[in-house]
C-alpha cells in the first residue's frame, strides 16, 4: 500500500550528487523532510539551500561510526525523528587484484558495504521508533560477475544479503528493509570509471542488454521514491533487472565465465595498462576522505 511522504523524515548518505542528491529532490517534492548526509559540505549546504524550508545537512564519513552517530542525532533534534532511510553512500576503485591499489579495493568494501552497515546501525533505533522503512542500495552489480569490478560486486553483493538478513532481524519491530538494485546509472561515478578506462567502457558496450544499457538519474531517483512510498522489499532499475536477478545462477556459471573470459583475455591487459598510467584508486569525483589514490604496478 502507497504511503505520502508528506512529514516524513529521509535520512540520505552520499547526499551530495547523483542518485542520493536526486532522491533528496523528489522526495522533498512529495513533502518530505530531508537530511542529506555526505562527504562534500558545500554541495550539502546548496542542496539544503536549494529544496529550501525544513531540511538539514550533516557532513559524515558512513565508515566513522561516530560520525554518523552525530549525524543521526543532528537530524533527531533539527527535524524531530527519522522514519527512512536511504543508505545509498557508494564508491567504484579502479584496478585488478593484480594491477591496483589494494587499499583502493578494501576502501570501496568499507564504504559500500561496512558503511551500510554502520549506518542502518546508527539509525535502527529511531526506524524502530518510527516503525520506518530502510532502503539498502545494492546494484545490478550483486548479481553478474565483472573482471574490474571485484570491489564493487563483492561490497554490493554483500549488502543485498545484509538486507535479507536484517529484513528477518526487524520484521517483528515493525521496521521494513529493502534493497535497491540499480544497473548503469548516469552519474559521476560511472561516467568517471567510463572516461578513466577506455576498455572498461568497451567491454560495458558489449554486454547485452539490459546489462549495458545506462538509466537516468531522474529515472533512478523516482523508483526509490516509490519504493519508500511502497516500503517494497525489492527495486530494480531498470525494471527488467529483475530478470537478470532470475538468472543469477546462469550469470556466474561456467559458461557464462567462458563468454565473458573470451573478451577479457584481451579487455583485462588493457584496462590493467590503464590503470598504472592512471595512477589513482578512484575517479576524479569521489568525495575527498572518501578514497585513496595510487596504483601498484
Amino acid at each position: 500500500m502507497k504511503q505520502s511522504l508528506a512529514g516524513k523524515v529521509v535520512f540520505i548518505t552520499g547526499a551530495a550528487r547523483g542518485i542520493g542528491a536526486q532522491t533528496a529532490r523528489l522526495a522533498a517534492a512529495r513533502g518530505a523532510r530531508v537530511a542529506l548526509v555526505g562527504l562534500e559540505p558545500e554541495r550539502l549546504a546548496a542542496l539544503a539551500a536549494e529544496l529550501g524550508g525544513d531540511h538539514a545537512w550533516f557532513a559524515a564519513d558512513v565508515t566513522d561510526q561516530e560520525s554518523l552517530r552525530a549525524a543521526v542525532a543532528g537530524t533527531r533534534e533539527a527535524l524531530g525523528r527519522i522514519d527512512v532511510v536511504v543508505a545509498n553512500a557508494g564508491v567504484a576503485s579502479r584496478g585488478t587484484i593484480a594491477v591496483g591499489d589494494v587499499e583502493a579495493l578494501v576502501r570501496t568494501v568499507e564504504i559500500n558495504l561496512i558503511g551500510v552497515m554502520r549506518t542502518a546501525s546508527a539509525t535502527v533505533d529511531e526506524l524502530i521508533a518510527r516503525h520506518g522503512y530502510l532502503l539498502l542500495v545494492s546494484s545490478a552489480a550483486a548479481y553478474a560477475a565483472l573482471p574490474g569490478m571485484s570491489a564493487y560486486c563483492a561490497s554490493k553483493a554483500g549488502v543485498e544479503h545484509f538486507g535479507n538478513a536484517i529484513r528477518l532481524e526487524l520484521a517483528h519491530r515493525g521496521v521494513r528493509v529493502g534493497t535497491a538494485h540499480p544497473s548503469w546509472i548516469d552519474t559521476d561515478l560511472v561516467r568517471d570509471a567510463r572516461e578513466d578506462l577506455p576498455a572498461f567502457d568497451a567491454a560495458l558496450r558489449q554486454l547485452p542488454w539490459p546489462l549495458g544499457s545506462t538509466t537516468s538519474v531522474e529515472a533512478c531517483a523516482a523508483a526509490f521514491v516509490r519504493a519508500i512510498e511502497r516500503r517494497s522489499r525489492r527495486v530494480y532499475v531498470p525494471g527488467v533487472v529483475a530478470g537478470v536477478a532470475a538468472m543469477r545462477t546462469a550469470l556466474v556459471s561456467p559458461l557464462s565465465e567462458w563468454v565473458i573470459g573470451r573478451t577479457a583475455r584481451t579487455s583485462v591487459p588493457l584496462m590493467e595498462e590503464q590503470v598504472r598510467a592512471l595512477g589513482r584508486g578512484f575517479g576524479r569525483h569521489t568525495p575527498p576522505g572518501a578514497g585513496v589514490t595510487g596504483s601498484r604496478p
